[in-house]
């Protein structure tokens, strides 16, 4: 049996149908004929067992996967990876087969936080992608890498030039400014009392915002003072 077939009998074997269940309502833009329902927790603790395989590679190369959670389980290899260069070749081979939210979000390398300088210039490459999900990706590698220290003023300008009809591109966006609102308000919140986003996103943003629990009361309640019906 090569690592793949053994991956796939071993995900089976962890699977929670209540689970996948859950997984399927909580995921809509994934094929629910492709989820088993392997409870996350598990699916962590399997991945960096996996990791330690010298024949990994196998499975990492065998593109595109048949299931969701093998998706998930690259992702979180990848998530362990403490060799940069070889992490981002990684992350660029499996983006393009990445086609839903979770396993978007959930891949969020370790090895990025030692390479802001490097991982800038891939962050610029995937956020200018005609491709969803690597589009979101991008955007939350920047909301979670450069929102603090390294935080520039251009960077909220960045994803505010993204213009897309893709929920789950606008969604990221939304978060991603409804997070830096939370960490660099005073440089943020002209996007939003100059209306600078699409209605959508604009109004997304304060709702993400109201419920944070790092946003002031002060600026909650000039947040929602803010919110838009329409635009003309």
């Amino acid at each position: 049996m090569d690592i793949k077939e053994e991956i796939r009998e071993e995900l089976f074997k962890m699977q929670d149908k209540g689970y996948r269940d859950f997984q399927i309502k909580l995921i809509p833009d994934c094929d629910p004929e492709r989820m088993i329902g392997v409870r996350t927790p598990v699916l962590r603790k399997y991945a960096k067992d996996m990791a330690k395989r010298a024949e990994i590679e196998g499975f990492l190369s065998d593109l595109p996967h048949g299931y969701f959670d093998e998706d998930q389980l690259q992702a979180f290899i990848i998530s362990g990876m403490k060799d940069y260069k070889a992490c981002i070749e990684e992350v660029k081979r499996f983006l393009p087969w990445v086609d839903n939210w979770a396993t978007c979000d959930q891949m969020s390398p370790k090895v990025f936080k030692k390479h802001h300088k490097e991982l800038l210039k891939e962050i610029k490459k995937w956020m200018a992608s005609k491709d969803t999900y690597t589009v979101r990706f991008g955007i939350g590698m920047l909301m979670a890498h450069y929102l603090d220290d390294d935080f520039d003023p251009k960077y909220p300008e960045m994803v505010a030039k993204i213009k897309s009809e893709e929920y789950y591109v606008n969604m990221m966006k939304a978060w991603y400014f409804a997070t830096a609102l939370a960490k660099q308000y005073d440089t943020v919140i002209p996007y939003i009392e100059e209306k600078r986003l699409d209605v959508w996103t604009h109004n997304k943003a304060i709702q993400k915002s109201v419920e944070s629990y790092r946003i002031t009361p002060e600026q909650k309640e000039y947040l929602k003072s803010l919110k838009e019906k329409s635009r003309k």
